[in-house]
């Protein structure tokens, strides 16, 4: 059986984290490691337990849930980020999407949803709405990301495709048949080239210009 995925709470009121706990630990493939009161002690947490998600409030004392993606990302931490708020205007969320977090979910969100978001983050999937999609995509610049895309080669294309339907790296390799590795390798070349920081601008470059399914 698979290691269960673990998961930090970070949030600064304590019934969200008592109800998210509680409903997270009946689940037979999720445990979570820790909790955090705010966005300072959620990165200081997230370096200590290492989580492979980490739920995260927006608005927080000390420091917010934006400035925490930010310290996590030049920290290296290999966490994928999925955004938990109240909130529901773009200029709340968008920020969190571009400072790196994989997601977002609603706090009224269905238990099961929750569970099915940690997963899919968990697999390397990005989970954006429609509206929130489109708000990040009118904030790019077309003709220098047209400019940049002339120096993928067609495998780099096919790869960055695939990470616009949501597709993980083990899913990526399967399709293409091509090890995990090299599937990584890609990204990477990817991300370089585009001057992208992860996979969610990736993914929202790729439906700009035309390359997902």
């Amino acid at each position: 059986m698979a290691d269960p995925i673990k998961v930090l709470l970070v949030d600064d009121h304590q019934v969200v984290r008592r109800g998210l706990r509680t409903f997270l630990e009946v689940q037979d493939d999720i445990e979570v490691v820790g909790e955090a009161a705010d966005g300072a002690e959620g990165v200081a947490r997230a370096e200590e337990l290492r989580p492979d998600v980490v739920l995260m409030d927006v608005k927080m004392p000390v420091m917010d849930g934006v400035e925490a993606l930010r310290r996590l990302r030049e920290l290296d931490n290999p966490a994928r980020v999925l955004i938990v708020t109240s909130f529901t205007e773009q200029r709340t969320v968008v920020p969190a999407l571009r400072a790196g977090a994989a997601g977002y979910v609603y706090k009224d969100v269905d238990p099961d949803a929750l569970a099915g978001a940690i997963r899919s983050v968990h697999a390397g999937h990005i989970l954006l709405q429609p509206e929130v999609a489109g708000a990040l995509l009118s904030q790019e610049e077309t003709n220098s990301g047209q400019s940049r895309g002339t120096s993928l080669t067609e495998r780099e294309r096919e790869v960055l495709g695939l990470i616009a339907d949501g597709r993980s790296n083990r899913e990526i390799a399967r399709a293409l048949v091509l090890s995990e590795k090299t599937v990584k390798t890609h990204v990477s070349n990817i991300l370089m080239k585009l001057d992208l920081a992860d996979r969610t601008q990736a993914a929202l470059w790729a439906v700009r210009h035309g390359l997902s399914g």
